[in-house]
């Protein structure tokens, strides 16, 4: 199991999640950014910047 709390990345929020793969953290953290941050598309930096910050759970 994986886990990443967003506010390793973005320091006001305390959205974490968990998933059994990066890919489905990648997946939860894009819906996330795009609702709750407004980003329309995710920049490849921030997805470095999230797997960077994914851990086993």
């Amino acid at each position: 199991m994986k886990q990443f709390a967003c506010g390793d990345v973005v320091p006001s929020c305390g959205r974490t999640f968990s998933a059994p793969t990066e890919d489905g953290i990648l997946a939860a953290v894009a819906d996330h950014a795009r609702a709750d941050h407004g980003l329309t598309e995710v920049p490849a930096a921030l997805v470095v910047q999230v797997r960077a910050h994914i851990r086993a759970a």
